[in-house]
């Protein structure tokens, strides 16, 4: 009987697939769930059996080889993954994998692209899952537990700007796709990364020149104490140019501190960073302003654009526990400056001073977690496991814009009402702060089948005071997120995950108490929320075939209440209308032998607005500008503990619309990077590195919108693009002793 439900079940959903994954085939895995919650609650009140007993119940199936070949890229996560798309990216991948800039490390994130489109200093542009996620929205990022997504921020909701990391000091990436994991919220829709930091660090130092003007020269170590303490801590020096006409002259420090006691398990760490940097940009520019010759493919129309950021963090856990119930506690504190000069539409708005505009932001936030784990047998033979939670944050934050010409700023606002004064266009101080609790279980009900149900309660609220205006308001939202994951297997190393869950991302405050709005759409037309809602399901399949062959496809869906869609203009986010995603993700790691790996992820999606009157909205057509159909990766790694190492990396963004309509598109691009290594012994190694092998001229990024090129000229909507870097070579030497 339970086979035939089960086949039942999996043509249904099966047969869905085609039609967009019918949420009526896998909402059945909510409602299970919760039922199986509340009796699993029951029953852990009134049973318990040691880890012995429990281990005794397990299947030699449901044990995972947590083995790592030399050169293995992802775990092995078979047995204990929630969806298909949940994976663990090893520190050895990111030491073996060739990255321009140290965001790009994330692309190893199957079926994510980082990218560019302004200077060295500024956050990264993220691609994933048919979104734009602009500077991060969407994609939930952490660092030693620590969100790095700033809300209600000055460029863009979600801003997740990693430059202050030093690559020797991270650790393995832990990623999940679609909002299936309880304990993540905010921006997690698309998925999250979570970035852990080694706990040893061998005294080195390192120096890298390239061909390109870009220098850099780390160092670091660990000092051990007898009674097995640890601090570890590297210090980072940054100087880059790039091809551009006006080099970026991107100048940064960064240093980084631990101090670890005990084990990973039980025990305390501290960590503290700092970085600071600046730097000029070359945005986007007009693919006409290039093809007439008024700049050329590496110019700018105002080399005064770029940027300075600082940043202080202070964070920590404790850990305690056993095999069978564990606590762990987390928190942080960050303060953050960051000033950008953009200006994107050049004579669009002001034909005399030009559209340059400053955007400056202080922010101070804190926050911290508590999670208890206990590991339990109902029933005298069914492992669970349940895991209940709270997290929080608070940020009190400062924003303004201001007009500016050649960063100098102006006493007029031309596209504000209110322009005057000491702050020209809109400035305003914010608090916001979250709180939520979830709880999480899973119970391996048969050999062949698991359950893992969670629930997630969220409430935000949030004040803000223009500044400008006098203008204030106060807001508060709860959101409820049910989630939950049927899972099927193994058999012969193969798992079938059924999963489905709501999750959100937060909004600009200013957007929605009303204090400040942009004019991308027609006023008043979309009530903004505090959070957004989104409904996502997928179908998952994690196998492995052959012997050291691991691989995993997922079908998936995501419904958004509202998009949220950059307005040049105003340097903000706005929300927009409803959207829908969907789409099919195949990754594949194989280590034919101990020292080599090939891997591949391929990811294609459709994403359109859900709306019968897309004018309502200010737009003309139900396309998501900016949203890649394709992408595509392929990467070797090499590492035979001998004297070479390396890697190579192709990576293929297939085309998007650049408007609404679709009367603009991208062909997007591709790029070749190539790492070669040599150990001359074990104190010395060399490692020399090749970017845009094929030196391709591609754009890393492209974009449709109004601008004015001179002050004479007529508006135009057309592309605007950022050129990937041409072919450079990278030389590092590292010393370590």
């Amino acid at each position: 009987m339970i086979r035939a439900e089960y086949g039942v079940r999996v043509h249904c959903l099966c047969s869905a697939m085609g039609a967009g994954l019918f949420m009526g085939c896998v909402r059945p895995v909510l409602a299970m769930g919760l039922v199986q919650i509340l009796m699993a609650s029951s029953v852990l009140a009134a049973q318990g059996h040691s880890p012995a007993q429990t281990e005794q119940k397990q299947t030699e199936a449901d044990r995972v080889d947590e083995t790592v070949t030399v050169t293995a890229s992802r775990l092995d996560l078979l047995g204990r993954a929630i969806s298909a798309g949940q994976g663990t990216i090893t520190q050895n991948e990111l030491r073996l994998r060739p990255a321009y800039r140290v965001g790009e490390l994330l692309e190893s994130v199957p079926g994510l692209v980082v990218t560019v489109h302004s200077g060295e200093g500024k956050a990264n542009q993220f691609l994933m899952r048919g979104f734009n996620l602009d500077h991060g929205t969407d994609l939930a990022t952490f660092v030693d537990d620590m969100p790095v997504n700033e809300v209600t921020h000055a460029h863009g909701q979600g801003y997740t700007d990693l430059n202050f990391l030093i690559p020797e000091m991270m650790g393995a990436i832990d990623y999940t796709k679609g909002p299936f994991n309880a304990a993540t919220g905010d921006f997690g829709v698309a998925g999250s990364d979570r970035i852990r930091l080694v706990r040893d660090l061998p005294t080195m130092i390192s120096g890298s020149g390239d061909t390109l003007g870009n220098e850099r020269l780390v160092a670091g170590g660990t000092a051990h104490f007898q009674n097995g303490d640890r601090l570890l801590g590297a210090f980072e020096t940054d100087h880059a140019d790039g091809p551009w006409r006006y080099p970026d002259n991107f100048r940064a420090i960064k240093s980084m501190a631990r101090y670890l006691h005990g084990t990973a398990t039980n025990g305390f760490d501290l960590t503290g960073m700092y970085y600071r940097g600046q730097w000029r940009a070359t945005n986007d520019q007009p693919l006409e302003a290039i093809q007439t010759g008024l700049i050329d493919r590496f110019g700018s129309l105002n080399p005064t654009d770029g940027g300075f950021s600082e940043r202080y963090s202070l964070s920590g856990h404790y850990r305690h526990g056993d095999e069978r119930q564990k606590w762990q506690a987390s928190f942080y504190a960050t303060h953050d400056r960051l000033t950008l000069w953009n200006d994107f539409t050049h004579y669009l708005v002001d034909q005399v001073n030009g559209d340059q505009f400053q955007q400056d932001e202080t922010r101070t936030k804190v926050g911290g977690t508590l999670s208890y784990t206990r590991q339990d047998t109902l029933f005298d033979h069914i492992p669970s496991q349940t895991i209940v939670g709270f997290d929080g944050r608070y940020d009190t934050i400062f924003i303004d814009r201001r007009h500016t010409r050649q960063r100098v700023v102006l006493a007029t606002c031309p596209d504000s009402p209110y322009g005057g004064g000491q702050y020209a266009c809109n400035a305003d101080s914010v608090q916001q702060g979250r709180v939520a609790g979830y709880v999480q279980n899973t119970t391996h009900w048969l050999s062949w089948m698991r359950t893992v149900v969670g629930l997630r309660e969220e409430y935000y609220q949030g004040s803000d005071v223009s500044l400008i205006t006098g203008a204030s308001g106060h807001v508060g939202q709860a959101l409820f997120q049910p989630k939950g994951s049927l899972i099927f297997g193994p058999w012969n190393r193969t798992e079938l995950y059924l999963s489905a869950g709501r999750g959100f991302h937060s909004n600009d405050l200013r957007g929605v108490v009303g204090t400040f709005s942009g004019d991308r759409f027609t006023a008043g037309s979309v009530e903004t929320p505090v959070m957004t809602k989104a409904f996502s399901e997928e179908i998952g399949i994690r196998s492995t075939p052959l012997r050291h062959l691991n691989t995993q496809l997922s079908f998936w869906r995501i419904d958004f209440d509202s998009e949220l869609i950059y307005d040049p203009d105003e340097g903000v986010n706005e929300a927009g209308p409803p959207s829908r995603r969907q789409g099919v993700e195949f990754s594949a790691q194989y280590n034919p032998l101990p020292w080599l790996e090939l891997n591949t992820d391929l990811a294609y999606s459709h994403a359109r607005y859900r709306t019968n009157n897309p004018g309502y909205y200010g737009i003309d057509g139900l396309y998501v500008a900016n949203a890649p159909n394709i992408i595509w990766s392929f990467g070797v790694l090499v590492d035979n503990q001998g004297p070479w190492f390396g890697g190579v990396q192709l990576r293929w963004l297939g085309s998007y619309p650049l408007l609404e309509d679709n009367s603009l598109r991208s062909s997007g691009y591709q790029e070749v990077n190539l790492d070669v290594g040599y150990r001359f012994s074990k104190h010395l190694t060399l490692a020399v590195s090749l970017f845009n092998l094929t030196n391709s001229h591609d754009n890393a990024i492209e974009y449709g919108y109004e601008y004015r090129v001179t002050p004479t000229a007529k508006p135009v909507t057309g592309a605007t693009v950022h050129p990937l870097e041409p072919v450079s070579a990278r030389f590092a030497l590292t010393l370590t002793l």
